[in-house]
């Protein structure tokens, strides 16, 4: 698939660069897809959660009444789950819910994210370009030059850029990152897809290894 090559300033340079069809071009598939994004949101967990059992509350243990004779049910300790501020039956215990996927999945699933953003026409290809300082009306300007002010945002880059990074850094619905850090959640959940010419050839590479 051939995409003309943009300017800064959104105009069509003239040059075209051909997204390859073994990256942009595959038939995707969505099992993967899913395998991928669940690994990325469960490894965002922290796991940290936790509720005290009844045997780290901190009470006394003494038998509240006797066994019999009450007319009630018969209770051992303040600490029972059945009484307010007693510990919690089956509750949540610190875990680690990071799991693991086989590398050709995962680069599987980054090339279908990638075949669908290119399948939907959501691919934008500019030239190589950098900012002189950090500026967040730099990068504003050039969304709205590029038409995409309303859209949600992937900038993927060949290399770090700190300008380009800390000048998008505040904008809500604009991420940026490297061709090296590409995943398939991020792709997913851009509604455009900026790459630089640069970028699709650092991607073409990393994903023929």
């Amino acid at each position: 698939m051939e995409v003309n090559v943009l300017n800064v300033s959104g105009k069509q340079t003239g040059a075209k660069v051909q997204l390859p069809d073994s990256v942009f071009g595959i038939e995707p598939n969505d099992h993967a897809i899913y395998l991928d994004v669940k690994q990325y949101l469960a490894n965002q967990r922290q796991g940290t959660h936790k509720s005290k059992q009844r045997n780290e509350i901190a009470g006394s243990t003494r038998k509240l009444h006797k066994q019999k004779g009450t007319g009630g049910a018969r209770a051992g300790s303040i600490k029972s789950p059945l009484f307010n501020g007693g510990g919690r039956v089956f509750g949540p215990q610190p875990r680690d819910y990071s799991f693991k996927l086989n590398k050709k999945l995962k680069s599987l699933a980054r090339k279908s994210a990638l075949s669908y953003k290119a399948q939907d026409s959501n691919v934008v290809v500019l030239e190589d370009f950098s900012f002189d300082a950090v500026k967040t009306k730099s990068y504003i300007q050039l969304l709205a030059d590029l038409q995409l002010t309303n859209e949600k945002t992937l900038l993927v880059l060949p290399a770090a850029n700190n300008n380009v990074y800390l000048s998008s850094r505040n904008l809500k619905k604009t991420k940026v990152i490297t061709a090296d850090q590409l995943n398939t959640y991020d792709v997913l959940n851009a509604g455009k897809l900026i790459l630089t010419s640069a970028s699709v050839k650092t991607l073409e590479e990393a994903f023929a290894k």
